[in-house]
């Protein structure tokens, strides 16, 4: 007779839920999501898949930051006789918070169908600013128990999670090599985990839930969002980004080249290192400026009657350029920083998250060149593909025993050993 495995035996016991990672793998589906926020606000992220999993989750997890909301829940497979489901991972731009809670209202209704009159209610795992900012407005609408977890906390136990258990989640980028996966580790302590939302944090991690701040700088997504909103009208930060890649930097930024007229190989320094971030505007615009002076001898009244011929005389700069200069700017001060963080207290793996790198290559190529070059080839730079959803996967953990997701403690059948998570409702 084939044994229970552990998961059995605790759907079979009351008051009990379990949660099976054993097997879990990314679902490489991202195409066939919408690219661009959908008709409900939502702007889906690729979903992790839980074969193995079987019952009942009864809470969804949300951090809500200062530009993002960031939305994490377990869904059963639909119109499919497999017994698992998976996470799903969306995101809402927290100035329409209310398309993101009528969206979780809409999870709602599908929870109470799916599991009959029997089903408790569902709760909300919140983290972020915005778990106390929007507390009373998630509690009016959705009419359920709004459970705020501490952010910090929520970060570092959604980054421990995917270090340790996620294939395919962890990597490293060089040019050569874009995307180098690294394998799901258990010993993972110390590390400092860098990460950059409007503003950015710097977190020494040196073991489970012992963290603490050690630095940062409000030169963060919020920066790069602001600023570009202004100089290039540009309305979402997808829209800038997709601005940045194919933008030319050295258009607008001064270049170790357009000083030395090559490379100044004595001190490391290729033609192409910035110099100076924007260090051509001011030039190049005083240059116009004097030709159009020159070209028409302008006096007071000649500036009044040929503004329109002066202003063509001042060179424009593209806003594609623009935003490849500003983005370069705040990813190579981020990654200077953090270099030095980890210099400081001895930190040798470094991670980057939060919903500022959205896998964009210029974001995550800047920060690794950062990394490798100040460390002089030491030191690495590591990301996530779910970089912006580390709180949300914490708060989503919180509702677990003090160790659910550590690779060292789950409880294993003695026969056929799965990964099982527990927790009590």
């Amino acid at each position: 007779m084939e044994r229970k495995t552990s998961i059995d035996q605790t759907i079979s016991s009351p008051g009990t839920v379990s949660i099976n990672v054993q097997g879990a793998f990314i679902v490489d589906e991202h195409l066939s999501r919408p690219a661009t926020p959908s008709d409900d606000g939502a702007q889906y992220d690729t979903d992790i898949r839980l074969p193995n999993h079987r019952a009942v989750v009864s809470h969804v997890a949300l951090d809500i930051g200062g530009s993002l909301a960031k939305l994490v829940y377990f869904s059963h497979e639909p119109n499919s006789e497999d017994r698992g489901g998976r996470l799903n991972f969306l995101k809402f731009e927290t100035d329409r918070i209310d398309q993101c809670l009528e969206f979780v209202k809409g999870l709602q209704d599908e929870y109470r169908t799916q599991n009959g009159s029997r089903a408790r209610n569902m709760s909300i795992m919140a983290t972020g600013g915005g778990a106390y900012k929007f507390y009373e407005d998630m509690k009016t609408m959705l009419g359920v128990e709004v459970l705020r977890e501490d952010e910090m906390d929520c970060l570092i136990m959604g980054l421990d999670f995917f270090i340790t258990e996620i294939p395919r989640e962890v990597f490293t980028y060089s040019d050569d090599d874009p995307m180098h996966f690294q394998s799901p580790r258990a010993n993972i302590y110390p590390y400092l985990l860098v990460n950059i939302g409007s503003g950015v944090s710097m977190i020494k991690v040196s073991g489970q839930q012992k963290f603490e701040r050690i630095g940062g700088t409000s030169l963060g997504g919020g920066t790069l969002w602001g600023l570009l909103s202004l100089l290039t009208g540009a309305r979402t930060f997808d829209d800038m980004l997709r601005m940045a890649e194919v933008g030319d930097n050295g258009a607008v930024d001064m270049l170790v080249g357009d000083i030395y007229g090559a490379d100044y190989s004595r001190i490391g320094l290729k033609g192409t290192t910035i110099a100076s971030s924007f260090g051509k505007v001011f030039k190049m615009k005083r240059q116009g400026e004097s030709q159009a002076e020159d070209h028409g001898g302008l006096s007071r009244e000649r500036r009044e009657d040929d503004e329109d011929d002066t202003e063509q005389s001042i060179p424009a700069f593209k806003k594609e350029d623009i935003s490849r200069s500003l983005l370069y700017a705040v990813s190579n001060n981020i990654g200077q920083i953090a270099y030095l963080q980890s210099e400081k207290h001895n930190l040798e793996h470094i991670y980057f998250g939060g919903s500022f790198i959205r896998g964009h290559r210029q974001t995550i190529q800047t920060l690794a060149y950062a990394i490798n070059f100040w460390s002089k080839g030491e030191k690495k730079a590591y990301f996530l593909r779910h970089e912006g959803y580390l709180g949300s996967v914490g708060a989503f953990l919180k509702r677990q025993p003090k160790n659910w997701g550590r690779r060292n403690s789950f409880e294993e059948d003695p026969v056929v050993r799965p990964t099982i998570l527990h927790r009590r409702e």
